[in-house]
């Protein structure tokens, strides 16, 4: 069972010190401006804006209508699969996106990214283990997605990899898997994947990622912030599974829904 980000890593000490802190110097919502009133920059009430990816492909997490049918494997539970995990499966197993890149999330990731905001990995974190503690699986190793050395030194920072610091920081049973930077190097720097079609974006990726050491048998998520169409995933989980991982996860915090042509 996991335990909610807020209740396993606080004390009720922790508490009455971050009530006291947040009188002293209190938070202002990222998107409305107004203050929080809670450890998070961003209010209850925006935080309910946030579209949840609710109805999605259970193996890639691109969402889905209501109408889309169910299947059965077996005796494994109903699951929705979209039209390309059906005719061509990923290389990973399952993702967990639990938002919908809308409006309000990309404003909160451009900030993240481009911005240095920091302190928006907490929040993220805080997000993303609020809606899957329940489907969460305890990995082996959890690996963030690796930038080429020349976009670290750009940006001073990953934020996969920041992500996946908050991550272990807010849950109690992910603090014990340990955190790979080194597994998966990229060794070639590719073409900023916006602006590309999926084709394009699958062929930016090829070859661009190595596993420096084998990972036979082991369950190994790989951490991201957005899944578009899981090129870098699937590039990165082929590298994996060549390397001999067993079970492959992507966990990002917003999954971008389908283009509509």
């Amino acid at each position: 069972m996991i335990v909610p980000p807020e209740v396993s890593s606080k004390s009720k000490l922790n508490h009455l010190f971050a009530a006291t802190l947040e009188g002293l110097f209190p938070n202002y919502c990222y998107l409305c401006g107004l203050r929080s009133h809670r450890e998070q920059p961003l209010c209850h009430g925006c935080q309910d804006d946030l579209s949840a990816n609710e109805t999605c492909c259970s193996r890639c997490a691109l969402p889905l209508s209501q109408a889309e049918p169910q299947l059965a494997q077996g005796n494994t539970p109903l699951q929705r699969l979209c039209g390309q995990c059906l005719a061509s499966p990923p290389a990973f197993d399952r993702a967990l996106a639990p938002c919908l890149y809308e409006e309000q999330m990309a404003f909160l990731l451009h900030r993240w990214k481009f911005h240095a905001e920091r302190r928006l990995s907490t929040l993220f974190a805080y997000l993303w283990l609020s809606q899957v503690s329940k489907q969460l699986a305890i990995p082996d190793i959890i690996v963030p997605v690796p930038l080429h050395w020349t976009k670290t030194w750009q940006r001073g920072f990953n934020q996969s990899e920041l992500f996946a610091v908050e991550l272990r920081r807010q849950c109690r049973e992910l603090r014990k898997v340990k955190l790979d930077t080194r597994l998966v190097q990229r060794h070639r720097a590719t073409s900023a994947q916006s602006g590309l079609a999926a084709g394009e974006r699958q062929a930016n990726m090829r070859g661009a990622f190595t596993a420096r050491r084998r990972c036979d048998n082991l369950r190994v998520a790989i951490v991201d912030d957005v899944l578009t169409t899981g090129a870098t995933a699937a590039a990165i989980a082929t590298t994996l599974r060549d390397a001999g991982a067993s079970h492959i996860e992507i966990w990002c915090l917003a999954r971008t829904p389908e283009p509509q042509y």
